[in-house]
């Protein structure tokens, strides 16, 4: 089996003594995401964070007139601004590794005598790992990690690095996708995951931290070249062997489900080439950007997993992954989005689907033009802009939209699904993966629960009351109740469903505190009391109300 260690124009990880004195050079020298802040300052550290090189370049060559630069100016030089940096700075800042030992490892490349460039963006990467009381790590198969975990990762240099359109083949490094999958992907310990479509590796890092065993995939053989790189240099950070990384990592190549068909996984998370890209007659893979389109017509990446993830799933397990899908028909038209969704769904599964924007089709292309630097060149991008409205009307397409996607294969396909489409704009706390699994939880807590009139239940701590009245008024004309965590949701409450909130505090039963509110505002009828229940249920899912703590 490749072991993707020597893939041509990825870094190089077969020596791994030299890669072990790269990590011990990183160490020393600072690079980190708070050494590289304290380097930069406040203000360099932001536009480099918006990409703007000019102030961290600016640092650097100020450090370099000082005569003597830190370690870390040279790896912030290199690798973050894109420039050149002598070859004796190099071996200054990285003693065991050398100027020599970055050009074998592919990190650097000579750009004039005793001079070198970067070849690739190696960045620092830092994250909070989970760590679970009965999670893998007691049994030793999974590293103890708590606190932060300090990595560096190796991607392509991204168009703020250089100049020119990006190369088709181009690997995506740390970008607000990854990191948003990232925050989203749930954390409960499993024995297999999935990690579909890997790109350079940011997701096997955070799967590491809960499941026993990673298979990642990728259609592009650069991009598992890249994510080998990344695991056996981060090997020890993330309790690995770096002489057999293949017993917690498996690194497949192909597309889509093609490489783990007929498996099973208990998590799959995916950050799929969900891009919809203009189809040109006679096309093939060179002519697209591997890193975000999959090569099918419209939103058929991200259909054909709704519809397919299924089949890789084990019953119980758990899908999660990003995604565009077109909105067709009027754009204003209640539901118009989600109902395509659910037609692509399979019987057996659960879904959540969080819409977070959407994109006119002008919009839509002028951001991932923009993407790839196509914009570089006026008359490929007035080509391409037009191929991609011409596409989108062809589909009777108003609208893209953008969001996440839980699902879940059902151990009992017969079971009430859940089935929940909703477009939410707002900010929301990050990490979401703890209220997520919060929420499912309380959906399958309700599922088995089905009188909810036996059950007591409490307000949730991050719950407050907000009213508002004319001036004036005796009464409040407008009652809400809004969360301060998670989701943050805002509920319109009635006067009945204030009332009962306003009890809630685990000493009645829902269903005495209903028959109470019927019997106070003379609606003793049982619509009255089926209608407050169902009431009193969403506000459980919605994690306002939740059961007492027996």
């Amino acid at each position: 089996m490749t072991n993707f260690s020597r893939v041509p124009g990825t870094p190089q990880s077969s020596n791994l003594p030299l890669l072990a004195d790269l990590a011990a050079d990183l160490t020393d020298a600072g690079y980190t995401v708070d050494g590289v802040a304290a380097f930069l300052g406040k203000e360099a550290s932001a536009a480099l964070s918006r990409d703007q090189l000019v102030p961290a370049m600016l640092a650097c060559r100020a450090a370099a007139d000082g005569g003597t630069p830190e370690p870390v100016a040279a790896a912030v030089a290199l690798w973050l601004v894109g420039s050149s940096v002598p070859a004796q700075q190099v071996r200054d800042a990285f003693p065991r590794t050398g100027a020599e030992g970055l050009l074998e490892l592919g990190l650097a490349e000579k750009d004039a005598p005793d001079m070198l460039r970067a070849s690739v963006d190696l960045r620092p990467y830092e994250f909070d790992a989970a760590t679970s009381e009965s999670g893998p790590e007691e049994t030793g198969e999974a590293p103890e990690q708590a606190g932060g975990t300090h990595l560096w990762v190796a991607s392509d240099l991204g168009a703020h690095q250089r100049p020119g359109v990006l190369p088709h083949g181009h690997v995506l490094g740390i970008g607000q996708a990854s990191l948003s999958l990232a925050q989203l992907s749930i954390t409960t310990p499993v024995d297999r995951a999935l990690d579909l479509g890997t790109g350079c590796g940011i997701q096997v890092f955070h799967l590491l931290g809960h499941a026993r065993h990673v298979t990642a995939t990728d259609i592009s053989e650069r991009a598992l070249g890249f994510t080998r790189f990344n695991l056996v240099l981060n090997a020890p950070a993330l309790g690995l062997d770096p002489e057999h990384p293949e017993q917690r990592v498996d690194l497949r190549l192909g597309s889509m489900l093609e490489p783990v068909a007929g498996e099973r996984f208990d998590q799959v998370v995916s950050n799929p080439p969900f891009v919809i890209t203009p189809r040109v007659s006679g096309e093939d893979e060179e002519d697209r950007f591997t890193y975000r389109d999959g090569g099918l017509p419209g939103d058929q990446i991200v259909s054909g997993l709704f519809r397919n993830l299924e089949s890789v799933l084990a019953p119980g397990g758990i899908a999660q992954m990003l995604g565009n899908w077109e909105i067709q028909g009027e754009a204003d038209e209640k539901d118009a989005w989600s109902a395509r969704l659910r037609s692509w769904l399979p019987e057996g599964m659960d879904a959540w689907v969080i819409q977070r924007e959407v994109l006119s089709p002008a919009e839509y292309a002028e951001m991932w033009l923009r993407d790839a630097a196509e914009n570089r060149d006026r008359n490929e991008y007035a080509a391409s802009y037009a191929a991609y409205l011409a596409d989108f009307a062809a589909r009777g397409t108003t609208g893209i939209g953008f969001g996440s996607v839980w699902m879940r294969r059902r151990k009992n396909p017969q079971a009430a699904p859940l089935r929940r489409f909703e477009e939410i704009t707002h900010p929301l706390e990050s990490p979401l993966a703890p209220h997520l699994a919060a929420a499912v939880g309380r959906f399958d807590w309700a599922q088995a629960h089905p009188d909810l009139g036996a059950e007591h239940l409490v307000v949730a701590d991050d719950v407050t009351e907000e009213r508002h009245a004319r001036p004036g008024a005796e009464h409040p004309g407008v009652i809400l109740l809004r969360q301060g965590a998670g989701l943050r949701r805002t509920n319109l409450m009635s006067t009945e469903l204030t009332g009962f909130v306003s009890a809630c505090d685990g000493d009645l039963p829902a269903g005495a505190i209903i028959a109470a509110l019927g019997s106070l505002l003379g609606r003793d009828d049982p619509e009255f009391a089926a209608g407050l229940e169902d009431e009193v249920r969403n506000l459980v899912l919605d994690g306002f109300l939740l059961p007492a703590e027996p």
